[in-house]
């Protein structure tokens, strides 16, 4: 189901952009507050509540002065507690009874509760006409003493009048009389068109003298919405107002970099490497996306330059043999019959030379794209003076003397065998370069290994001193030199995280490398 489901959103998935997607979660966002009220109805459950808190505080009042009036000036013995009486309605749980039924013929009042009646009867006109709520007083057996068109009657067969004529206070909630429950308006309000309606016993020496009846019709969540209207506007405009301005400062601060560093990937792609400024109002992480970018495209432009100028220099590398390749196998066809032995053995063994030196180049290009291709090992440690002294034992001869000078304990992040093969191409071009002594060198410094590799050859121009680790630049090409072993030196130590420099020289040649090394 799942799977289907998400195959489904696949296909009908919309194009969205980003800032769309941003726009459209902090507008969730912010409407989630009047979601969540409406769903729970917790706004409109407290109005409820403050209607029956009102009717308390009210019906506390006014049976306090009933029992007063009761006492006709005797001293109320009754001990005083604090009981608050805390609201109990829950629209949610708590059901809805039909509307108050009419009163029924009952006993007569009791003369003294009928009396007390009278003498508060200012009391609670003047209070109604301020709560608007309908007040009745009932003597203890449950005849209306003040009312409207019921006095007289009785309400003691009510649920809420017998709880409190047991002696407990009652609230209920009741249907308006003469308003239908609409279905629409229920869903949306649980309260519309009810009436909350509250009985509280008069107590004395822990008896019932009388009961304070009282009801009301509380505010409705839409006219609560409507009478809160200017707070309600007010908070929407708050919010809104401070979404605009996080769509702003996200537009800013990651949709228009992202949309500029798409641009700029555009152009890297078709070959224009712009890179873009870093906008100020960029985000962290969009910031170090961008300096990752101009790095990225910085590599790649470099890396263009470098394949560009090595397709060059293959195609005019190669071209030479195969040339020669070409003209011996034309003169062997056209004319090798005609050839004597000895022409026929000299145009094959200038082909063999050609095709022998193509072998070569392939070879050195494929150490080349090896080399460019290394990881660097960060766990890799090589004892600089131990790879020193095998390489100059390797060489070592008559006419040739390697000399290590490295102390001992000094170890470079780099594998032993990768710094070994970077010795080895330094001593064979230092033995090409007719040198007879070789010095192997190190100290360390600020974290960094100094390697310094120096010979008493014929040297390296000053003009070719950076050239010499282009690929194919060679002083020996009559020799059959490749020009790709510092090519490749400059590979394989940069994979390490070092560096290779060709040192001004009085004589001979100076190669300084500078390695990272071990804690």
């Amino acid at each position: 189901m799942i799977a289907w489901a998400k195959a489904i959103a696949k296909a009908h998935w919309p194009a969205l952009s980003l800032r769309t997607i941003l726009f459209g979660t902090l507008l969730f966002v912010a409407a989630l507050p009047g979601v969540a009220a409406l769903s729970l109805r917790v706004y409109e459950n407290t109005i409820v509540q403050q209607t029956e808190a009102e009717l308390i505080a009210q019906s506390a009042v006014l049976a306090a002065a009933y029992r007063v009036d009761w006492l006709a000036g005797r001293p109320d013995t009754d001990p005083r507690k604090i009981a608050p009486e805390p609201p109990t309605i829950d629209l949610r749980a708590m059901p809805i009874l039909p509307p108050q039924p009419a009163a029924t013929t009952g006993p007569p009042p009791i003369p003294r509760a009928a009396a007390v009646a009278r003498a508060l009867l200012p009391v609670a006109n003047d209070a109604a006409s301020i709560t608007l709520a309908a007040t009745r007083l009932l003597d203890a057996r449950g005849t209306v003493l003040i009312g409207h068109a019921d006095t007289g009657m009785s309400y003691a067969t009510l649920p809420e009048v017998k709880t409190a004529l047991a002696g407990r206070s009652a609230t209920v909630l009741r249907r308006r009389a003469g308003e239908a429950p609409h279905p629409w308006l229920t869903l949306l309000s649980r309260a519309w068109g009810v009436r909350v309606h509250h009985a509280r016993p008069v107590l004395l020496d822990g008896r019932v003298i009388g009961v304070v009846m009282l009801s009301r019709t509380p505010r409705g969540l839409f006219l609560g919405v409507w009478q809160d209207r200017g707070k309600i506007l007010l908070g929407i405009a708050v919010i809104f107002a401070v979404l605009l301005v996080l769509a702003g400062l996200l537009s800013r601060g990651i949709a228009r970099p992202i949309d500029a560093l798409a641009r700029a990937s555009e152009g890297v792609a078709l070959g224009a490497v712009a890179m873009p400024e870093t906008p100020p109002t960029a985000a962290i992480e969009i910031a170090r996306l961008y300096d990752n970018f101009r790095a990225m495209a910085e590599r790649i432009e470099r890396r263009s330059n470098y394949l560009r100028d090595v397709a060059a220099a293959v195609s005019h590398e190669f071209k030479t043999p195969l040339a020669g390749i070409t003209g011996a196998l034309e003169l062997l066809d056209e004319h090798g019959a005609a050839m004597s032995d000895p022409e026929r053995r000299r145009f094959l063994a200038n082909a063999t030379a050609d095709a022998q030196r193509l072998s070569r180049l392939v070879q050195r290009l494929l150490d080349l794209a090896r080399a460019d291709m290394a990881v660097a090992d960060r766990y890799a440690a090589a004892d600089v003076a131990a790879v020193c002294n095998v390489v100059a034992d390797a060489f070592r001869g008559d006419h040739f003397a390697p000399e290590v000078a490295v102390p001992a304990g000094v170890t470079a992040r780099i594998a032993p065998e990768i710094l070994a093969t970077v010795l080895e191409t330094l001593a064979e071009n230092s033995v090409q370069a007719d040198a007879s002594a070789l010095r192997f060198s190190a100290t360390r410094e600020s974290g960094n290994v100094l390697l310094t590799i120096a010979d008493n050859g014929s040297g390296i121009a000053p003009t070719d001193r950076e050239r010499v680790f282009e690929p194919f630049f060679t002083g020996r090409r009559e020799a059959g030199g490749a020009g790709m072993g510092l090519a490749i030196v400059r590979s394989l130590i940069a994979a390490a995280g070092g560096t290779i420099v060709a040192q001004d020289a009085a004589a001979g040649a100076i190669f300084t490398i500078t390695l990272p090394a071990t804690t």
